[in-house]
């Protein structure tokens, strides 16, 4: 009997659309050391979907069709950020841009008690890479916040 929710995946999987699937599963796998676990193969010999394993989550690629699936590229960006945990960010991040992606914001310490940085990968999409290092309280997070919003003389409505 088939479960509700197929072996190996979460409640949410990440469903990402690029120009050229192919591409794209050899740059996650030079990236971020993706695993391929299916790819489906249109009339005309592009792959139209396919499934990746990235550390013990799954992500979907789909084919930009013109009228269906838009990408970050026919878009002119995107509003999602995909998150990673990585034990040592800073390599990660390394990684990930000798493979080819933009880096946008360097491996830093953050209030939140995560090293982050940010990606964007050849596809358009944005990408935050992490170690967590701190457990830190709510409180401490909010305090973090404001002393950093301070800083940059930002305010938050």
């Amino acid at each position: 009997m088939a479960q509700p929710i197929p072996k190996g995946y979460h409640s949410v999987t990440p469903h990402l659309t690029v120009r050229d699937v192919a591409r794209a599963i050899d740059f996650y796998k030079r990236a971020f050391g993706a695993t391929e676990v299916s790819a489906l193969t249109m009339p005309g010999g592009k792959i139209g979907h396919a499934e990746l394993t990235i550390g013990d989550s799954k992500i979907m690629l789909a084919e930009e069709f013109p009228g269906a699936n838009r990408s970050p590229e026919s878009l002119g960006g995107t509003a999602v950020q995909l998150h990673l945990y990585f034990k040592d960010v800073d390599s990660a991040f390394q990684q990930a841009v000798a493979a080819g992606a933009k880096a946008d914001m360097p491996p830093t310490d953050m209030f939140w008690g995560d090293r982050y940085g940010k990606l964007t990968d050849p596809f358009g999409h944005s990408w935050g890479l992490a170690t967590h290092i701190k457990d830190c309280t709510p409180e401490e997070m909010q305090k973090g916040m404001e002393e950093a919003f301070a800083k940059m003389g930002a305010k938050h409505a």
